[in-house]
């Protein structure tokens, strides 16, 4: 299967998908030392985005969340992709300081993908892909 929607960091990444429903902020709700979210509460709490393609609606918090998302790339600790229902700058200005291939307005079929399903993001085409998921 491969979806189509807007790139908006070019490179190609493929990992296990980790789905929120929530936004993520990542000054304070990541750590940067760990690859953690840290956030109270939130649904992927205690769970790593590190090597993972990390699918969430869109960014929040402060602009000191691009520098956390670059943070995490110098310490290995980086998701292997990024896909937002909508980019908004936080989000979109990590990535790709970061080199993070990312992806947004993709169509609903891609909502039907279970969570630790393998994709590969290509944000060069603006597409993500993966094996027809049973």
């Amino acid at each position: 299967m491969i979806v189509h929607g807007r790139s908006i960091s070019r490179g190609i990444g493929t990992g296990e998908l980790l789905v929120s429903s929530e936004p993520i902020s990542f000054l304070s709700g990541v750590d940067p030392e760990t690859g953690i979210v840290v956030e109270h509460g939130h649904p992927l709490e205690g769970q790593s985005v590190a090597g993972r393609v990390l699918a969430f609606p869109y960014g929040k918090g402060s602009t000191v969340g691009s520098y956390v998302i670059y943070a995490l790339k110098q310490n290995g600790l980086a998701p292997a992709a990024i896909i937002n229902a909508e980019a908004e700058p936080i989000i979109a200005v990590g990535a790709i300081i970061a080199e993070i291939p990312m992806v947004d307005r993709l169509p609903g079929e891609f909502s039907r993908l279970p969570p630790g399903t393998t994709v590969t993001v290509n944000g060069d085409a603006g597409e993500v892909s993966c094996d027809e998921v049973s």
